[in-house]
Parts: C-alpha cells; sequence; structure tokens
C-alpha cells in the first residue's frame, strides 16, 4: 500500500469513528440518571446517565492520523425531571452533556473529511494505473 493510501485510509478511519461516537451521543442523549453525590457516585441500585464521548484526533509520525475517545467534560448536566423514580428531593436527574447543534456540526465535517479522503484514495489509484498503463 503506498503512503498516500495509508493516510488516507487513517482518515477514513477517523472520519468513520468520529460519526460513531456522535450517533452515539445523540442517540443516548436521553439516557437520564440519578444526580451523583458529592464523592461522583449514584445511589446503589440508581441508573447513572449516559456519559458522551469525544473523539480526539492526532497526528502519526509516518503520517495520517489516530484517534482515541474520551468522555466529555462535565458528562452529565442537572435537569428537571420530578417523576423519574431516581429524581433527588428537588426533582433534579443528572443528563448527558450532548450539544446537538455540536453534534450535528461534527457529523458534517466527518461526512466532508470522508469525501476528501475517499477522493485521496482514488487519485492515488488513478495515478498508479497511469503509471503502469505507461507506453513508452
Amino acid at each position: 500500500m503506498s503512503a498516500i493510501a495509508s493516510i488516507a485510509v487513517s482518515g477514513l478511519n477517523a472520519a468513520t469513528r468520529r460519526l460513531e461516537v456522535s450517533a452515539s451521543n445523540i442517540a443516548n442523549q436521553r439516557s437520564t440518571g440519578a444526580l451523583p453525590g458529592a464523592d461522583g457516585t449514584v445511589p446503589p441500585g440508581a441508573p447513572q446517565a449516559y456519559k458522551p464521548l469525544q473523539v480526539n484526533q492526532t497526528d502519526t509520525p509516518t503520517g495520517g492520523t489516530q484517534t482515541s475517545l474520551a468522555t466529555t467534560s462535565p458528562a452529565t448536566v442537572p435537569v428537571s425531571d420530578p417523576q423519574a423514580p431516581f429524581a433527588d428531593a428537588d426533582g433534579m436527574v443528572a443528563a448527558p452533556n450532548v450539544d446537538l447543534a455540536q453534534e450535528f456540526i461534527g457529523q458534517m465535517v466527518a461526512k466532508y473529511s470522508y469525501t476528501a479522503n475517499l477522493a485521496s484514495l482514488q487519485a492515488d489509484r488513478d495515478m498508479t494505473k497511469a503509471l503502469l498503463d505507461a507506453k513508452v
């Protein structure tokens, strides 16, 4: 595999991971749980809120990119839901800290990144084919 193709494939993988994480965050945005106490733990038997993830993308020394996942900070925000069986005395529960606008922007960036890396792969393929088909 050429260096160009290797770099483009790493970009495709990064874009795919960004889209997967964003889709998971959006799908779980309403997965509330009990508010954590001062020590960061929830009461025994109470559900925990979904903790949204973010993708950190870094360059690799050989070219290309790699990704790692981290929990969004703060992971949850308090919201009012007095009907929830695990709500505290004030009717508050923990909700995932998901910003839908940012998630949709991230999905668009992932789409454009995927498209650009795919075009790089196609250009590499076309250049290699032209080189091999060249007549002397």
